[in-house]
């Protein structure tokens, strides 16, 4: 594919590349492959590497004077779990440490004149919270990467893709139907139902 790649799109491929081959990679090896196989610009091959590997997902030792890599679906998998539950964490105890700012903050406020004290507190809350956001856009990207999740995410495609071509398949019937019956031309009847001119079942 030449269609530009997100930096998650490059992530998931790159790590469906060492799933799927189960094999040990070096990095030229990889910006060789990751091409051909899942569309992966080669000069980019190597930092989307990295990103796996800092995240655990991605598995590197050094044999002589090369580096090698590899991933099998079950540790990435629980290394994503685990890395999902950290954040899960981290997040939950900054939500904690929010609600205690803000108490203070209010408790300092008095009459809402500044303080010091009130201002140091205001920012502590929204370093506080930029951090909370920061996690939460992480935890999201590695969700969106979960194999439950995209998984389901198939399941659910699949079956609205074969109903919407169930529907397609039925106005097909019907527009034989009216041809045959009352001699209504497929032009006709598509203008008549604003049915456009190529509508067709889904791939």
């Amino acid at each position: 594919s030449t269609k530009k790649l997100s930096a998650a799109e490059k992530r998931k491929r790159l790590e469906e590349l060492f799933h799927e081959t189960k094999t040990f990679y070096q990095l030229r090896e990889l910006e060789k492959l990751a091409p051909k196989r899942k569309g992966i610009v080669s000069q980019s091959v190597k930092d989307v590497l990295q990103e796996l590997v800092n995240d655990n997902l991605v598995s590197q030792d050094k044999i002589g004077t090369s580096n090698y890599f590899w991933s099998f679906p079950s540790s990435a998998l629980q290394s994503r779990k685990v890395k999902i539950e950290e954040l899960q964490e981290e997040i939950n105890k900054l939500k904690e440490k929010n609600a205690d700012l803000q108490a203070n903050i209010e408790k300092a406020s008095g009459g809402r004149e500044d303080s010091a004290e009130r201002a140091s507190l205001l920012k502590t809350l929204a370093d506080a919270e930029a951090l909370d956001k920061k996690n939460e856009e992480e935890l999201k990207r590695y969700r969106e990467c979960d194999p439950v999740t995209l998984n389901d995410k198939e399941k659910y495609a699949k079956l609205y893709l074969e109903g919407a071509n169930r529907w397609t398949d039925n106005i097909f019937i019907l527009q034989s139907y009216c041809a045959n019956k009352y001699n209504i031309e497929r032009a006709d009847f598509n203008r008549q139902f604003e049915i456009p001119d190529d509508f067709d079942t889904l791939e």
